[in-house]
């Protein structure tokens, strides 16, 4: 692999958000030279927002790691080699597991947008030292929404929003968040289109509610009593799709006598959006061929998040808006995001595990205690929770106390400066590396990303770090590893029937799967993509998952998307369903949507007497906290020098609030909630409701500049915010509903 000045355009993807679009670029010794849409992209097509642009401010951070560090007694960190950092950290988890159980040893992360490979490898590691308990960004996200999935149909649905009818976004500005292929496209598309509708129910007037036919404009934290009003018209008005109903959906009955006692007028005036509008809204989703549904942050991490997941999801299920061209689909998945597991609880708090996924907010009251459970020990891998979490001094509190942290990262994150010690990673242009987030239906893509830069010194692949960490370990034996490594010399079908003999034989290799692959198979695969070989387990699933799909995609069985998978340097098309084949991926016996929820239906019952305000005296404005705008990305674009405008991300104020309090634009506001307290510069707009403030994603990182000055721009958001403020069934944070003062600053 050449560093030299290249005119070829290689393909690989942006790693800003969950659509991972195709881009192709042209690299300049280690930079990132040009940029454009990769238009041999199945998914994307060329598409690209203007945030990929920047990618070569991750790429080339000044602020990257480039040798394993280890903290000193003293606090400050020294460099060790490799041999050393592995040695001693694989002792250091094995003296933990030893003395206080190996589910005292806790995992974060897995991976940020676009780099989950190397999470593959990390359940290698995790289970020989006998680890239980992970999470993730996901269960800050989707866990409640996950659970309302697995009762009603059992898996996750996308909305095909490229041939809807009616698009509904709750929560969701897809003009900036992206979140689906060709979302800038696609959404004015809809917006020229006279025969379609969109739907946008938000607080915010965003670049998205500009677009829509009907913005409900619901108060902040709002969202339950306008939902649970669109689905009561829907059933009081008889606008549902009875043919539907019948005959694939169970538990309607108990759903409508639920909905029939909503006031609906009520609800329209406690949520702030006029009853004509919600009526009108209702009406249309009904009359619609197809409707299509996106939740997102804005309700997800606000009040009654499971419950709108609930709410939202009956918008298209009671009109019968399934398996068919521009609905809402199950799909098939390359991999999984979440375990299939049911719900457990964590040792300490008994704070619902969902999804295999331990919410993100209790982590603090999960170590700091004296309870013989507690978590002990920490491996944070391509993530940030102590910036990224909810009360930041609580989590750093909460990390510093561990008898051990590891951090693998690219960069001296806010969570690395905690650890004892810090492992840097290859970036994700130096390595083979993909993304998990397959979510589309009918065509579904998975793109393995090869890598365009050799890694740099002193930089190891995360499958490459875990696969030591195992070795370091000793439970494997070579004479296991032997005859597999024999098999892959003579092709993968001989591989694969070695493969299976070899595990059925030998239960311990069926612990470590990923690490058996990557020692194996790894070292035969071509153009140096050793770590590609988790996915050839990934690919027999898939094919024995999906054999209609996988073949209409053009894979004759898992060895054959396997090499397709390798060799299409801009991605594959792995499945290929028809709309019929919805039914059959519900995972009940009955193939039926089971419509009814208990728990849901009590809560949408408790919205009578339940406060639609949650501020008080002393904290008045409710602040959304971490919104995505044209300039914020996730954390690891660290380097400021990325951003053109909003450099120090504004506090957005309605013109109404800032009048009121004395505040003036590009001036300086104090913005003080019960956790913490922040200065942040003035934006008025007239795209906020009085009573509503919004900060940023993205901001508060530390950055040291070339002549070595230190930089943290904007604030922090989760230094706002609360561990006590979350969804009572999933834990999930109110990071978009935070009570908050704001004053002259």
């Amino acid at each position: 692999m050449t560093a030299d000045v290249t005119t070829e355009w290689r393909a690989t993807a942006c790693i800003l958000c969950e659509c991972n679009c195709g881009i192709v670029v042209q690299t300049q010794d280690r930079t990132i030279a040009k940029i454009r849409g990769d238009k041999a992209h199945p998914a994307s097509q060329g598409y690209t927002c203007n945030k990929a642009l920047r990618l070569d401010h991750y790429q080339n951070d000044r602020n990257r790691l480039t040798s394993p560090l280890r903290r000193r007694a003293d606090g400050s960190y020294e460099e060790v080699d490799w041999a050393t950092a592995i040695l001693e950290i694989a002792e250091g988890f094995a003296r933990i597991r030893d003395e206080h159980g190996g589910d005292k040893v806790f995992y974060y992360g897995g991976g940020g947008q676009g780099n989950h490979l190397g999470g593959a490898y990390s359940g290698a590691f995790l289970r020989a030292i006998g680890s239980r308990y992970r999470s993730n960004a996901l269960a800050q996200e989707k866990t409640g929404e996950h659970w309302v999935d697995r009762h009603l149909y059992g898996g996750h649905t996308r909305g095909e929003f490229e041939h809807a009818e009616v698009s509904v976004f709750v929560g969701k500005n897809p003009w900036m968040s992206q979140s689906f292929p060709r979302a800038r496209v696609v959404l004015n598309e809809i917006a020229k289109d006279s025969g379609r509708s969109m739907i946008v129910i938000d607080p915010v007037v965003t670049d998205t509610a500009k677009l829509a036919d009907f913005h409900l404009r619901v108060r902040p934290g709002t969202d339950a009593w306008c939902l649970a009003a669109l689905a009561a018209v829907l059933v009081t008005e008889n606008l549902c799709d009875e043919a539907f109903l019948t005959q694939h959906v169970t538990g309607v009955d108990a759903v409508r006598e639920v909905l029939r006692e909503v006031p609906i007028a009520d609800y329209a005036q406690r949520c702030g959006v006029a009853e004509d509008l919600i009526r009108g809204a209702a009406r249309r989703i009904a009359a619609a061929s197809s409707v299509a549904v996106f939740e997102d942050l804005g309700v997800q991490q606000a009040p009654n998040s499971t419950l709108c997941s609930y709410l939202d999801k009956l918008l298209w299920i009671l009109t019968g808006s399934f398996a068919k061209r521009g609905a809402q689909h199950l799909h098939s998945m390359f991999a999984p995001l979440f375990a299939t597991s049911g719900v457990g609880r964590t040792p300490v708090t008994g704070a619902p595990v969902i999804a295999g996924l331990v919410p993100s907010n209790v982590v603090p009251q999960e170590i700091l205690t004296d309870h013989p459970d507690r978590f002990r020990a920490m491996i944070v891998e391509s993530s940030n929770p102590a910036h990224s979490v909810a009360d930041s001094a609580a989590v750093r509190e909460a990390l510093s106390s561990l008898e051990l942290l590891v951090v693998i990262d690219v960069a001296m994150t806010e969570t690395a400066r905690l650890a004892d010690y810090v492992l840097p990673a290859a970036s994700q242009f130096e390595k083979p590396e993909a993304t998990f987030f397959n979510l589309e239906f009918p065509h579904n893509t998975f793109h393995l990303r090869h890598p365009i830069f050799e890694p740099l010194p002193g930089t190891l692949a995360e499958p490459e770090i875990w696969a030591r960490l195992v070795r370091a370990l000793g439970v494997v034996d070579e004479e296991d590893l032997r005859p597999l490594r024999r098999a892959a010399e003579s092709g993968l079908d001989a591989y694969a029937q070695a493969f299976f003999v070899a595990v059925s034989a030998n239960p311990a290799l069926g612990r470590v799967l990923p690490f058996v692959l990557y020692e194996t198979l790894g070292p035969t695969l071509p153009y140096g993509l050793a770590g590609a070989a988790a996915l050839w387990g990934l690919a027999q699933k898939t094919a024995m998952t999906y054999p209609e799909a996988v073949r209409r995609a053009g894979h004759a069985d898992g060895n054959a998307l396997f090499e397709a998978i390798l060799s299409s340097r801009s991605g594959v098309t792995f499945s290929v369903h028809e709309y019929a084949d919805d039914f059959d991926l519900i995972t009940h016996e009955d193939k039926r949507i089971a419509l009814e929820m208990p728990e849901m239906l009590a809560e949408i019952g408790r919205l009578r007497d339940a406060p639609a305000r949650l501020t008080s005296d002393e904290f008045p404005l409710v602040l959304s906290a971490g919104e995505r705008r044209a300039f914020t990305a996730n954390d690891i674009l660290r380097d400021p020098a990325w951003r053109k405008r909003d450099v120090d991300g504004a506090l957005r104020i309605s013109v109404e609030d800032a009048m009121a309090i004395g505040l003036v634009d590009g001036g300086s506001a104090r913005i003080t909630t019960a956790a913490g307290s922040a200065r942040a510069t003035v934006e008025i707009s007239d795209a906020m409701l009085p009573g509503h403030v919004s900060l940023p994603n993205g901001y508060g990182l530390d950055h040291r500049d070339a002549d070595g000055t230190s930089r943290t721009p904007g604030v922090a958001p989760n230094a706002l915010t609360s561990s006590d403020w979350r969804d009572a069934y999933a834990g999930t944070p109110w990071h978009k509903h935070v009570p908050a003062r704001v004053e002259v600053g």
